[in-house]
């Protein structure tokens, strides 16, 4: 039997394990999904070779750019952005070949482009700098939007949240949340943001799935906002994921 799985630390918020297996059960494929829950990418190793019959992995956080180094080889979009969160597990002889994509940026332009209007969207806030927020960037740069990157830090080509003005959410009104901040069970949190100078041309999108419209959410929602979760975009890369496991090389 097949086997998939997810590595990151922690795992309980994991959507894929049951997504997996519930398609498995579907589609009469002779497959099961796990989840590989270790606490440093240095467990890696002991994964793969404690697990011979493994085929593809997920990765989420915080090891989308960790685990670059342990791959033989990237695609040239996922090398780009910087993050991996699909690995394609193959074995040539004894030796097992790891090769790295990145889904993200398929599921999120898939799900964010049909609200996007030219004449009111042409610059975006990516808050939080991870693997996730990488991936967001260069999709938002692919649908031609102008994006900075919000850092409760100071760090290197960003700016920070005391930073973000009334007129700055009028200018970048398109706001991608890469945070955990709002995720189940911190449901009270939110980024801090000005909330008042949001209308009916402000984009919130927030990568969180659960719960299903966060503080975040509603507190654009109020002032007219557009909001989305990250749920249909996980469905998309979720989908893009069984496709690159199975490309043909």
């Amino acid at each position: 039997m097949d086997k998939y799985g997810l590595i990151g630390y922690p795992l309980g918020h994991s959507f894929s394990i049951s997504y997996f297996n519930q398609k498995f059960t579907d589609e009469g494929i002779n497959a099961k999904y796990v989840n590989f829950e270790i606490a440093s990418i240095d467990e890696l190793p002991e994964v793969l070779g404690s697990n011979p019959e493994l085929r593809g992995l997920n990765v989420t956080i915080p090891y989308k750019e960790k685990v670059i180094p342990f791959l033989d080889s990237v695609t040239p979009e996922a090398r780009s952005i910087g993050a991996v969160n699909v690995i394609r597990v193959s074995h040539d002889g004894s030796k097992i070949k790891l090769k790295g994509y990145n889904s993200d940026v398929i599921g999120f332009t898939k799900s964010i482009e049909p609200m996007l209007e030219k004449k009111w969207h042409k610059k975006a806030l990516i808050l939080g700098t991870g693997g996730a927020s990488k991936a967001i960037n260069y999709g938002l740069k692919s649908l031609g939007l102008e994006t900075v990157f919000v850092s409760r830090y100071e760090k290197p080509d960003t700016i920070q949240y005391e930073s973000i003005t009334p007129d700055v959410v009028r200018e970048y009104n398109v706001i991608v949340n890469c945070t955990p901040l709002g995720m189940y069970p911190h449901t009270e949190e939110c980024p801090t943001l000005p909330y008042e100078a949001m209308d009916s041309h402000t984009i919130l999108y927030d990568l969180i799935y659960n719960p299903d419209e966060t503080l975040f959410m509603r507190r654009g929602a109020e002032r007219g906002a557009q909001t989305k979760n990250g749920l249909e975009m996980l469905l998309l890369q979720a989908f893009a994921s069984w496709e690159m496991w199975h490309e043909k090389l």
